[in-house]
């Protein structure tokens, strides 16, 4: 039986990025207040708030120093309770950030941690002797360097996946596994309707903690999958799950880089009591370089991503429920990515994607601007960006083992940097994009004049009216959700055409990666009574394709 949020749309909120509402710089809560009746003029069902937490923002609030106070920068939690409700009077529900594999080192638990080894709280994280002068294991942060931190005042190693001021929790202590399902019981009784959680599946370390055999004396790439899906997970969520996520009506998506279908369905299964869906990441790292990781131009071919999301879709399908995605906080837009941001092409590649993706079984999420087709930027100046794990990689890549010249550098930025999903949303042409009247926390890109939210809303063909046209469609029509997923010529370099099957229908989704208009022959894939539901272009010619062209016939099957 299909539940709510296997039919709902998400719609991803970057706080600091998305509206300024006192002049200072940096978005908050009032702004998000602002602009309820946008994300709900759009469709969505469900908006997901990047975290708001107290924060030395090391790394733009993902090293949390109280999980229960709110962040000064981005209001008060009579703020967060203000959005809550403006979300629920308009139909939506919210869901926060959780971020628990990891503190900030300014936690109140990591200050006591770090006084002495015989404090009670010294536990709460994962502390280690030295190794002959060097850190305990090889391990390799996901932002560059080791993942081990010297303390001088306790003579021990910290542990710490991201940056030094981001500590990992030592999750095998049960009280710091209470901490943390008492915290989110406080959340769910403040009135939130679900949680995305950040890095889940690393809270349960591998046993004994020993060197990671598949890193290279030259590799720069991190020790993220030698950590991912520790002995423990499945039973720390499956706790979490009876002492807390049960007991309320929410939406549960896990973050879990480094995990294969079969790993996605021991963590959200439908019998297995643990989560709703996970969020993969085998399409986002098809570029990826074995040297340098995320930090190249490579471009995925299609055949390849084409594999990857099928993958997922046949592997999970009736098994467990996928979570659909083309970009997020952490990943550069799409439409420079996997489309073209080139003028001419922009909204037809835009509307290509989205297409593309939001016909296939699973929970959408768009992230702010997507649906306007907001582009990557390029700053002049290395300077400009914000990101730590920008400036950290510059640093090791560029400045110690000259691995990458600074161009090189400067075009990986371009192409794969945080920072591109960051810049402030893009409202209006007006001075900062509409963002804020102050100096904006990360620069706007410069093509706001052309690409905002009001002369999106002025145009019916534009990008916005396409998304919402989508999560219409997925809401009027049960096989989006529901049908079972084939792929059509897999080694076609061009052209991602499937099927959607349930009973006697067909969805028929095809769409051209190109510049180019070819040929293919779709009207003999088409059923009976084919009905277009929606194109990026004028009909025309069935079988011809032109630049970036997508559409999706429904048909009735026969036999």
């Amino acid at each position: 039986m299909t539940v709510w949020w296997q039919k709902a749309v998400v719609y991803q909120v970057y706080p600091r990025s998305f509206q300024d509402s006192n002049g200072d710089g940096i978005g908050d809560l009032q702004g998000v207040l602002q602009h309820i009746d946008y994300i709900k003029k759009l469709g969505a069902d469900v908006v997901w708030l990047n975290p708001v937490y107290r924060s030395p923002n090391d790394d733009n609030g993902y090293d949390i120093s109280d999980y229960q106070q709110i962040q000064p920068d981005f209001g008060t939690l009579a703020d967060l309770r203000a959005v809550i409700d403006a979300c629920h009077q308009n139909g939506l529900r919210l869901m926060m950030d959780l971020v628990v594999n990891h503190t900030s080192d300014e936690h109140d638990w990591f200050v006591a941690s770090r006084t002495s080894r015989e404090d009670p709280f010294h536990d709460f994280y994962i502390w280690r002797e030295g190794r002959n002068g060097n850190p305990p294991t090889n391990w390799r942060s996901e932002f560059g360097g080791s993942v081990w931190q010297y303390d001088p005042q306790v003579d021990q190693y910290y542990l710490h996946m991201f940056t030094k001021k981001q500590p990992d929790l030592n999750w095998r202590n049960p009280k710091v596994r209470q901490k943390v399902f008492d915290m989110m019981d406080w959340w769910c009784q403040q009135g939130i309707d679900g949680f995305r959680m950040d890095v889940i599946n690393l809270i349960s370390k591998p046993e004994p903690l020993t060197d990671d055999p598949h890193l290279t004396q030259d590799a720069r790439t991190s020790s993220l999958g030698y950590v991912a899906n520790g002995p423990h997970a499945h039973e720390y969520l499956q706790a979490m799950n009876q002492q807390v996520l049960r007991r309320y009506p929410l939406m549960t998506v896990g973050e879990t880089p480094d995990v294969t279908p079969d790993d996605a369905i021991k963590y959200a299964g439908f019998d297995r009591g643990e989560l709703q869906m996970v969020f993969q990441f085998e399409h986002m790292q098809l570029e990826n370089d074995p040297v340098v990781g995320k930090w190249t131009t490579n471009r995925a071919s299609l055949p390849a991503l084409k594999a990857a999301l099928s993958r997922w879709q046949t592997a999970l399908d009736g098994k467990a429920w996928n979570s659909l995605y083309w970009n997020n906080h952490d990943q550069p837009r799409v439409v420079s990515r996997f489309g073209n941001d080139l003028a001419e092409y922009r909204e037809l590649s835009a509307k290509m994607l989205a297409n593309t993706l939001h016909m296939m079984q699973g929970t959408p999420y768009i992230y702010q601007g997507e649906e306007i087709g907001m582009t990557n930027v390029a700053f002049a100046d290395i300077r400009n960006y914000r990101d730590v794990e920008i400036k950290n990689t510059y640093r090791e890549l560029v400045e110690e083992t000259k691995t990458l010249t600074p161009a090189q550098m400067k075009a990986a930025i371009e192409y794969r940097g945080r920072d591109n999903a960051r810049t402030p949303m893009q409202w209006r042409d007006a001075p900062n994009a509409g963002f804020t009247t102050g100096t904006p926390w990360l620069g706007v890109n410069p093509n706001y004049p052309q690409i905002n939210v009001d002369a999106a809303l002025m145009d019916p063909n534009s990008i916005f009216y396409f998304y919402q046209r989508l999560i219409q469609l997925r809401k009027d029509y049960p096989i989006i959700t529901d049908g079972h997923y084939a792929l059509l010529d897999p080694d076609d370099e061009a052209v991602f055409m499937y099927t959607r099957t349930l009973g006697d229908q067909q969805l028929l989704m095809v769409s051209n990666f190109t510049d180019q208009t070819l040929q293919r022959p779709v009207a003999a894939r088409l059923g009976t009574q084919p009905e277009g539901l929606i194109s990026n272009y004028p009909a025309a010619d069935v079988d011809t394709l032109r630049p970036y062209e997508t559409r999706t016939y429904l048909s009735t099957v026969v036999g």
